[in-house]
């Protein structure tokens, strides 16, 4: 037996137990996130685990995330969207409802970046117009500019007059899904299903003012904080910088990182 097997003691740090306990904490905080997304949080905080390391604590602790049911789909041949190459290129946009504790009904308007997935407006009250939505618009036409194209459903709110002479008057070109297939306007559809999950089933809101304090600072944590695994463990903030580094001229040469590397990502379809 070599002599340094023989004199090996193990050694127990107290990291492991640290590194739980932050789990542990993480999960309670997140509690739809799994343990992939887990791990993007703990990397960004200075742990070097793997996805090994994270998947066993997380199974030992018993976090594993409760699957809901979900409906069944039919068995079609299903098309892929084309992604958009910039910023501003193309906005999704659709209303998503629930209720108050008392059971009094609202809705949200969620406006959504297709290139970089950014939540760009959750707008959240009981009734909500075809004025409202120009209102909305026009806010964001002030703060970033308008999309060349607007992608909506057959909505009376989207396919009234208001939104419609707004359009004209902007150069917003509208592109109306066909009725019965929410598939073509999956961007949105996919992020009313994250915030319906992670946002509207984790809270019970007493009155219309919590509602929409709780549902703005969970749509600026999905833009700023939550990692996207579309855009290779990104938030939409840091995608968009990351792209206008790479297109730029004079952006600096930098090996790309091992664990990066993914085929096909938005980022690589981007450039």
């Amino acid at each position: 037996m070599a002599r340094t097997s023989c004199r090996y003691e193990r050694q127990r740090s107290e990291q492991k137990e640290e590194l739980r306990a932050r789990l542990r904490t993480l999960a309670g905080e997140r509690r739809r996130f799994g343990y992939r997304r887990l791990r993007v949080l703990l990397r960004r905080e200075g742990w070097a685990v793997n996805h090994k390391r994270v998947y066993r604590l997380y199974r030992e602790e018993g976090l594993a995330v409760r699957r809901r049911q979900r409906k069944r789909i039919g068995a079609v041949e299903r098309q892929p969207l084309v992604i958009p190459t910039r910023p501003n290129e193309r906005w999704s946009m659709d209303f998503i409802s629930d209720a108050l504790s008392e059971g009094r009904k609202f809705r949200s308007l969620n406006i959504v970046d297709d290139f970089n997935r950014e939540c760009l407006a959750a707008e959240v009250d009981t009734s909500i117009t075809g004025a409202r939505v120009v209102r909305v618009m026009e806010r964001l036409r002030e703060e970033r500019g308008l999309p060349q194209i607007l992608v909506t459903d057959n909505g009376p709110e989207f396919a009234g007059q208001a939104l419609d002479v707004w359009a004209y008057e902007r150069g917003v070109k509208l592109h109306f899904i066909e009725p019965g297939k929410p598939v073509q306007n999956a961007f949105i559809e996919s992020f009313n299903g994250k915030m319906r999950d992670e946002c509207l089933n984790e809270h019970w809101f007493l009155s219309l003012g919590e509602a929409r304090e709780t549902i703005e600072a969970w749509r600026r944590d999905y833009n700023e904080v939550r990692p996207h695994t579309a855009l290779g463990n990104r938030t939409p903030q840091e995608f968009t910088g990351a792209v206008a580094a790479l297109r730029s001229p004079t952006a600096p040469s930098e090996p790309p990182r091992r664990e990066e590397q993914k085929p096909k990502t938005t980022l690589e379809l981007a450039l």
